[in-house]
């Protein structure tokens, strides 16, 4: 059975103007859990109940060793490291010492990272047939320049501490990932008065000085 892609309209940031296709794979529908142990019994003498139980005891086995500080690696599979957050309502705590300093107790697990393994995404593209569905996904076009885009976010901050990509996108109209982008390459833009804070899903933009 094949599996259908779209090209997906997409700004180009390092060409003003400029919009570029690229390709996105249609997911038709997300598999469960139970059909995809159907679908392994089939090839196996393990029965379904069998199999569940496996990947229970699997998944305990991940959340031991993750939680004792590990990264797990499944040949095939991938890796999985935990990664932490603060607790809701913890405030951050400041890197020149003022302000409240974080404790375990204000620490928590707040996501698990997954990186696929060459093995699975090589097999995956083995597999995989494809087949052009019809027309294209248009971006969400703002009605703005990128000039006009950079004045709103430099006034916005103007009156706030920070901005997120979400605060960005509704502003300009952008989508939520063409808003990130933009902000990033504000971000790497010498004289644009954008500057950030913070790293992975914490990142926030700031208003930069000189």
């Amino acid at each position: 059975m094949s599996a259908r892609y779209t090209m997906q309209e997409m700004v180009d940031f390092r060409h003003a103007g400029r919009t570029v296709l690229y390709p996105r794979m249609l997911i038709s529908r997300c598999l469960d859990t139970d059909g995809l142990l159907r679908s392994v019994a089939r090839e196996t003498t393990f029965s379904v109940g069998e199999l569940r139980a496996m990947l229970m005891l699997l998944a305990r086995g991940l959340a031991s060793a993750m939680a004792e500080g590990q990264s797990v690696r499944l040949d095939g599979i991938g890796r999985f490291t935990p990664s932490l957050s603060l607790k809701a309502g913890r405030e951050r705590e400041q890197a020149d010492g003022s302000g409240t300093r974080r404790n375990a107790a204000s620490i928590q697990v707040g996501k698990v990272n997954f990186r696929a393994d060459r093995e699975l995404v090589g097999e995956t593209r083995r597999r995989c047939t494809l087949e052009r569905a019809p027309g294209n996904i248009s971006r969400r076009l703002s009605p703005y320049t990128p000039e006009e885009r950079l004045a709103l976010a430099l006034d916005f901050l103007g009156k706030n501490t920070v901005m997120r990509p979400a605060d960005y996108a509704a502003l300009t109209g952008m989508s939520r990932t063409a808003a990130g982008k933009e902000l990033r390459l504000w971000q790497e833009t010498p004289g644009s008065g954008i500057g950030s804070a913070g790293a992975g899903p914490h990142k926030v933009y700031i208003r930069r000085q000189g």
